[in-house]
């Protein structure tokens, strides 16, 4: 396995590794608690960090498609939540998310960062990473 993958590879566990604490970091010590939305983000980020553990170990890279599928839905989800959050049109036709909802925003950093940006980041930066091993695996095998 080259280098490149390996680092690949690491990349990948810590973005994701950063995203689940930062996650956690809102809802148990900030006491934000999750919309809906944001736990099916969850759902689809926690997994990655376990993927990427196991393969990291095996040295098994050909993890990276099950994880670029977890990381695409993910991403979709996240910039829909976040649209909802910065968008009036989409406001309008916001999901119901139950006790939390979804339009609310905990923070607005720089009046554009927000909890579902940050994942989107996170899953963006994921889905790149991830082309770039898929690309440096054709690559090897070449």
């Amino acid at each position: 396995m080259s280098k490149k993958i390996e680092n690949s590879m690491l990349a990948m566990w810590t973005i994701s590794l950063i995203a689940t604490l930062g996650s956690l970091y809102f809802s148990e010590i900030r006491e934000y608690e999750p919309c809906r939305l944001c736990w099916v983000q969850r759902i689809f980020m926690y997994p990655i960090v376990i993927m990427m553990t196991v393969a990291f170990i095996q040295k098994n890279p050909r993890i990276v498609v099950t994880t670029l599928v977890f990381s695409i839905i993910g991403g979709c989800i996240s910039a829909y939540h976040y649209a909802i959050q910065k968008i009036d049109a989409f406001q309008d036709s916001a999901i119901s998310c139950g006790a939390v909802p979804c339009t609310g925003m905990y923070i607005n950093w720089l009046g554009f960062i927000t909890i579902p940006f940050l994942a989107l980041t996170a899953f963006v930066l994921l889905t790149v990473t991830g082309f770039y091993l898929l690309k440096q695996l054709k690559h090897e095998e070449a």
